[in-house]
């Protein structure tokens, strides 16, 4: 009697049209377990909670800062550790544990990194003086509606204080400081219209115009890589350093998790940890469109080949990529630090009084993570 699952992913090629291609993989290879998966947008995919998910749906493709609250309300069934992280990109694997256990699997795996066109920019910028020089001229882009401003402004200033953001407060004054002058000239130097958009929307506009050719802050989509996707291929290299390092990228990504309620839990489970193996993840999941977040597929010379060198020229930013707090409140406080920093920097604010406001809020975490 065939098994029938339903799984919740978010509305994009990267993150539907790879679990699509697994499930019928899965059931062509004589699984009698059959998928149907429907779809959020991606700002659902970043704030919804997943109560009413859990409910109704057998698999999940969520973010990792959800993990903590879900699992301390039981909505998330516990996962083997298959591989371990040593088998996942950076700390993919790790931003899905909670407490002692695994509560998701990183099948893709994703973090800030700097988007270009190589035909309208042969040697893309590695420094900050070198990306203000570019936006002066007129051809930088950066998302920055309120989520992304926010990953901006923990990006920078994990990377200038040489550790994660939002562990005792929210960031040391002097690199709060620095990060924000930056974003600040970064802001006055790119359309406004930046202000109110996402990666995909800033990708899709490099891909499609030629008035622009470099961002130096968004998620990676290797999709945008490959060809034949957009009109114009976008590769991807690692965010402009800082001391000589690609450091403090805040972590992404997509992680496939089981509901506690599923009626069919081996199914799910043994579905769950088969799209997560090496094999899957480098085949027919990344083939699929997906962006996986296991080593082998991110050293894998023929996916190097089909997207412009996505992912060997972005690992770095990976393996030295910024972990947000694992705390149970943590969505609660990211959600009011996203307004925050967004109407600072377009108000112009100076840094002290939005530092302020988010020292309080993170200290309201505590310091306590069971993460890891």
């Amino acid at each position: 009697m065939t098994v029938r699952l339903r799984g919740m992913t978010w509305d994009h090629e990267r993150g539907r049209d790879s679990v699509v291609a697994a499930a019928a993989a899965h059931t062509a290879a004589g699984h009698d377990v059959e998928v149907t998966w429907e779809v959020r947008s991606l700002q659902a995919f970043a704030d919804q909670g997943l109560e009413s998910l859990a409910e109704s749906y057998d698999l999940l493709v969520i973010d990792h800062p959800h993990i903590p609250q879900a699992a301390r309300a039981g909505l998330l069934a516990a996962l083997p550790d298959g591989e371990g992280p040593a088998a996942f990109v950076g700390r993919s694997f790790s931003s899905y544990r909670w407490d002692g256990a695994q509560y998701g699997l990183a099948i893709d795996a994703a973090a800030q990194v700097a988007a270009y066109r190589p035909d309208l920019l042969p040697a893309p910028p590695r420094t900050w003086p070198e990306v203000l020089d570019l936006a002066r001229a007129g051809a930088v882009l950066w998302p920055a509606k309120p989520i992304d401003a926010f990953a901006s402004t923990f990006t920078l200033t994990s990377g200038l204080q040489g550790a994660d953001a939002g562990r005792s407060g929210f960031a040391d004054p002097d690199a709060f400081a620095r990060a924000w002058d930056l974003l600040g000239r970064l802001r006055d130097l790119v359309p406004e219209a930046c202000l109110g958009e996402n990666p995909i929307q800033t990708a899709d506009r490099l891909a499609t115009s030629d008035r622009w050719a470099y961002a130096p802050l968004l998620y990676g989509y290797s999709n945008y890589a490959r060809p034949g996707f957009r009109d114009h291929p976008v590769h991807w290299r690692d965010i402009p350093e800082i001391d000589g390092e690609p450091r403090g990228s805040m972590l992404g990504g997509a992680g496939l998790a089981v509901s506690a309620r599923t009626q069919h839990p081996a199914e799910a489970i043994a579905f769950a940890t088969w799209v997560a193996s090496g094999e899957a993840q480098r085949g027919v999941y990344a083939l699929g469109g997906g962006q996986p977040g296991h080593v082998a597929a991110w050293s894998d010379a023929g996916l190097h080949e089909l997207t412009g060198g996505f992912f060997a020229d972005t690992r770095r930013t990976l393996e030295l990529a910024s972990l947000r707090p694992q705390h149970p409140g943590y969505m609660a406080v990211q959600d009011a630090a996203c307004e925050r920093v967004h109407r600072g920097l377009t108000g112009r604010e100076p840094a002290a009084p939005v530092l302020e406001d988010l020292d309080r809020m993170f200290t309201a975490l505590g310091v306590a993570h069971a993460g890891g």
